[in-house]
């Protein structure tokens, strides 16, 4: 299994990026973003059950961010705008097998990318 993000960069407050993750290897029915900023806590930011397209937002960036999957499910996308510095982190696509019940904002994630840095400035 591998997920490649791609995607990040750096940006001014009030701007917008796309973050995308392509998954190989297996289609996994809960996919989501996790963001680690140095210092600070893992945050759990956004999940989607791929099968029919629930999502759940953390409460720091509903209403900014959006989780998508592509037309063709071959990829989850993280559109991210209003971005603020507080923002800035590096940012893990991860993904889980398991039930529907299970995909929820604080779900256990089983695997994840490497990750691509966000930096507003």
């Amino acid at each position: 299994v591998q997920l490649v993000e791609s995607g990040g960069g750096s940006v001014q407050a009030g701007g917008s990026l796309r973050l995308s993750c392509a998954a190989s290897g297996y289609t996994y029915g809960c996919m989501g973003w996790f963001r680690q900023a140095p210092g600070k806590e893992r945050e759990q930011i956004a999940v989607i059950y791929t099968a029919d397209g629930s999502t759940f937002y953390a409460n720091s960036v509903k209403g900014r961010f959006t989780i998508a999957q592509d037309n063709d499910k071959s990829k989850v996308n993280l559109r991210m705008t209003g971005l603020t510095p507080d923002d800035t982190a590096m940012y893990y696509c991860a993904a889980a097998g398991g039930p529907r019940s299970w995909c929820t904002l604080n779900v256990a994630f089983e695997y994840s990318g490497q990750g691509t840095q966000v930096t507003v400035s």
